[in-house]
């Protein structure tokens, strides 16, 4: 059975490899392999990709509408392989807090929560896939993806017993779960954004196409419910809703940069704890890099690396939000299992 410095370095192995699941699958959409795969979970009926002249002309007549292109085939079921490791590592830390639920100081009921969450994660993979790559499944399959990674990464801290040093301002706690939350719609707004390919529907910056005000078209760019049977690939909103979706996520993407850079600042100028102000730092960094990242991605018209890396920070910004949750519950700080000098 795992000891408590191995369970914990087992979470943190799993965090990780969420990281990895996440930036894959944002790989997948942005290359449009979401649907390269048009049947779940296999790939045009195999556990792999058809290969061969045969294989490629059965899987054609069984799926007209959708012919095989093999990179995309292959970028969707590498996406889908790896989530299913992640899942298997899921279970396993269920297990092992199972196993070890009477010692001191383990989380049960987060890892049991996360088995839940990654049964449902699939359920809205396989809902991508039939759904015809909706726009609310996608983006709720991101922010699940997210939420996995947030509870893996919290769920080490917890197991280390990672917690606060020195007595914090009464606000802020409550302040860093305000940015949270401010994270999570601002990501939802991202993945609204890019699911109905609306990431260049601004060309320019500061403004859109010399606007500060572009026209918007709120009743059609929220519009979460769009009906069965309509294939999102490449994106079915008129020009004017994705401009005012765009817009709200630049608007977002200010009030998650003063909100938590003000956070961060106010960390820095009002507590003395060093694992604390490290957590502040991380994340007044990811901000920077990220809003940098979502500025190149229209000056530069979206390239892939860009793109990709504004997904991953992402995930990383919000990681570092959680660190700081967590150093602000109370009890003695201890970072790395050693003590401090």
């Amino acid at each position: 059975m795992l000891n408590k410095t191995q369970y914990t370095q087992f979470a943190r192995a799993t965090a990780a490899f969420a990281l990895i699941v996440i930036v894959l699958g944002a790989y997948v959409r942005l290359t449009d392999a979401g649907l390269g795969c048009p049947d779940w979970p296999g790939c045009y009926g195999t556990l792999t990709v058809p290969r061969g002249e045969a294989a490629i002309d059965a899987a054609n007549s069984a799926y007209p509408e959708r012919p095989v292109e093999s990179g995309k085939a292959w970028r969707e079921m590498a996406h889908r392989y790896v989530a299913g490791i992640l899942g298997l590592l899921v279970f396993a830390l269920a297990f092992f807090a199972w196993k070890r639920r009477k010692e001191p100081g383990q989380p049960l009921g987060l890892p049991m929560a996360l088995s839940v969450l990654i049964i449902f994660q699939a359920a809205l993979g396989m809902w991508t896939v039939t759904l015809l790559l909706k726009p609310a499944v996608v983006t709720a399959h991101l922010l699940g993806g997210m939420t996995t990674l947030a509870l893996l990464w919290w769920l080490a801290l917890r197991s280390q017993g990672v917690r606060a040093s020195a007595p914090l301002p009464g606000w802020l706690r409550p302040a860093a779960i305000g940015g949270l939350v401010i994270l999570t719609m601002q990501i939802a707004l991202g993945g609204w954004t890019s699911t109905n390919y609306a990431a260049l529907a601004c060309v320019d910056f500061p403004t859109c196409h010399g606007q500060w005000l572009p026209w918007m078209a709120a009743d059609q760019a929220f519009q979460i419910w769009t009906g069965l049977g309509v294939d999102h690939e490449g994106g079915v909103l008129p020009n004017e809703a994705r401009i005012t979706i765009h817009g709200v996520h630049r608007l977002g993407a200010l009030i998650t940069f003063l909100y938590i850079g003000g956070l961060a600042a106010a960390i820095l100028a009002t507590t003395s704890g060093r694992g604390l102000r490290l957590a502040a730092v991380a994340m007044g960094a990811a901000l920077s890099v990220q809003v940098g990242l979502g500025i190149a991605n229209v000056l530069m018209s979206l390239p892939l690396a860009v793109a990709t890396a504004h997904n991953g920070m992402a995930a990383v910004l919000a990681v570092t939000v959680v660190t700081v949750i967590q150093l602000t519950s109370k009890g003695p700080e201890r970072v790395n299992h050693s003590k401090r000098q």
